[in-house]
């Protein structure tokens, strides 16, 4: 399993319109309003044989309302 965030710029006023189009689509494990640079954050999950780049290009990056992306890979959980 690999785990990954995806912060995600929007368009101005669409924040909202992002996440709820990321709702929808059940795909993120989590996600986040936040300030910054970004306007989202979201989690995600996928099997170790789904390609990330890809996943996100068809997934996220294709959504309406959405200027800019920046992926942070995981590599292991400490609790």
């Amino acid at each position: 399993m690999k785990t990954f965030f995806v912060q995600i710029k929007c368009e101005l006023g669409k924040t909202y319109d992002v996440a709820d189009q990321l709702v929808h689509r059940s795909i993120a494990s989590e996600i986040y309003s936040t300030a910054g640079h970004f306007d989202l954050i979201a989690k995600f999950h996928v099997n170790d044989s789904v390609e990330i780049g890809q996943f996100i290009a068809e997934n996220v990056q294709s959504l309406n309302n959405i200027r800019d992306t920046e992926t942070i890979v995981a590599y292991r959980a400490f609790s």
